[in-house]
């Protein structure tokens, strides 16, 4: 498992200081079925905007 997760996304609820996310766990997919080839082709469905900002 990573220790550190990183995400440039500042407004997404889960963002914290220093560019870490602070979700307890991340679910990414794949826009292109079950196998990506790039990381163009996928996506974090963990991402919840932060109307706040």
């Amino acid at each position: 498992m990573a220790k550190d997760v990183l995400c440039e996304v500042k407004n997404c609820s889960y963002w914290s200081s220093g560019n870490r996310c602070s979700a307890e766990a991340i679910y990414v997919v794949s826009n292109a079925g079950t196998m990506a080839s790039s990381a163009s082709e996928t996506d974090c469905k963990t991402f919840t905007p932060n109307h706040q900002m």
